[in-house]
């Protein structure tokens, strides 16, 4: 069991554990990624969301 609170994306139901306890498919975090202004990857992924290259 994690410490963090899980989502599962069929039947939106909150769980700590990896799997839904309703439909038995594997849950995802609820919660979004950390936010930092100093993201050392944001240009690539940028280019990469526009289908440019480098």
């Amino acid at each position: 069991m994690s410490g963090r609170i899980r989502r599962c994306g069929v039947d939106h139901t909150y769980t700590l554990s990896h799997t839904c306890p309703l439909c038995g498919r594997p849950t995802m975090i609820a919660h979004p990624a950390r936010f930092s202004v100093q993201d050392r990857f944001g240009a690539y992924r940028r280019m990469a969301k526009e289908g440019a290259s480098p």
